[in-house]
């Protein structure tokens, strides 16, 4: 097998967040639920964008989170996603290919449907609730996939956020066909009970077909996805389908069960929760950047708690510092 020219390449939703401070009674006077993700329309997204305050704007979307912070460590990455021939199409090619990700999507011409953009509300706690309006995204076609850089890559990293479309769902399967046929890893991160909910029998198989080689979950997806109520059954049930599985458990720390054995990490300490967001695309960054660089399950848990510790002791889904120095540093 040839040496992969990437490290990772994400296929997921080519998304602007719009992040902006808010209240819980902005929150309930627009009917959301707190810490909560909503799909919502072109018009809901332009009434709901005129209530919030004073926003910020970066270019989002989960796995797009998790290269920024792999490449931030050092990792070579690739991004697969669709955007509009318009103005924040222009804004997240532009900011993804200055963190040094490889981007070379075809933007979607002549339509009438706009890039994504995900409404993100930041209360005073640190919850944020996101509100997505999919766009073109949702429309990334199979012939906008390159082949040839996918098995160019040593791990094929899936957002599950994006399974939920048919036409990007169909893209991710020919990508799953093109990894596996280079003898690349796949990874897959399930992102949302909505998401198993409405595809946990398509989940389920790819498991159980061998398609996935390390899947994240935080503990409330474990659960959805095995259909049972206890944590630990559920890791039992899922873990005997893949090499590796991760779950993120907030501030009980994180666990791996990769080959049948078991590894821990604790949260790491911070100050003060500003920003949830990211917390676990950054946490899947840090576990691929150290399992990129060789390093033990141990160790590649630990830069995950790392990176997502770092990531909500501020506003943003971008880190604030120097993310390959803070690793460094904290793992002495």
């Amino acid at each position: 097998m040839t040496s992969p020219r990437f490290d990772v390449l994400a296929i997921g939703n080519a998304i602007v967040d719009v992040m902006a401070p808010a209240d819980d009674a902005l929150l309930a006077k627009e009917g959301l639920t707190k810490g909560g993700m909503m799909l919502i329309d072109a018009d809901r997204a332009t009434s709901l964008y005129a209530a919030m305050g004073p926003a910020q704007e970066i270019s989002g979307g989960s796995a797009a989170n998790t290269l920024a912070g792999m490449a931030a460590m050092g990792c070579k990455c690739a991004f697969i996603g669709q955007v509009a021939d318009d103005q924040l199409g222009e804004v997240f090619a532009h900011d993804v290919r200055a963190l040094g990700i490889d981007y070379a999507t075809p933007v979607r011409a002549g339509s009438d449907v706009p890039t994504a953009r995900c409404l993100i509300l930041v209360t005073p706690d640190g919850q944020r609730t996101m509100n997505t309006f999919l766009g073109a995204s949702q429309f990334l076609p199979a012939s906008a996939l390159d082949a040839a850089m996918i098995q160019d890559a040593a791990v094929l990293y899936l957002e599950g956020y994006l399974w939920d479309p048919e036409e990007p769902r169909a893209a991710m399967r020919a990508a799953i066909d093109a990894a596996r046929s280079a003898g690349r890893k796949v990874a897959f991160t399930l992102s949302d009970a909505f998401v198993i909910d409405r595809h946990r029998a398509d989940f389920l198989d790819l498991l159980d077909k061998g398609q996935i080689d390390i899947l994240f979950s935080n503990e409330a997806e474990i659960c959805s996805l095995a259909q049972v109520d206890d944590f630990e059954a559920a890791v039992a049930t899922v873990s005997a389908k893949l090499p590796t599985l991760v779950v993120t458990r907030s501030e009980k720390g994180a666990i791996a069960i990769h080959d049948g054995q078991r590894y821990a990490v604790a949260a790491e300490p911070i100050d003060k929760v500003v920003d949830t967001t990211g917390a676990g695309d950054l946490f899947a960054a840090g576990f691929l950047a150290g399992q990129a660089q060789g390093r033990d399950v141990e160790t590649s848990l630990r830069m995950g708690a790392i990176a997502a510790a770092e990531i909500i002791s501020h506003f943003g889904a971008r880190s604030s510092v120097d993310l390959k120095a803070l690793v460094a540093q904290k793992l002495g």
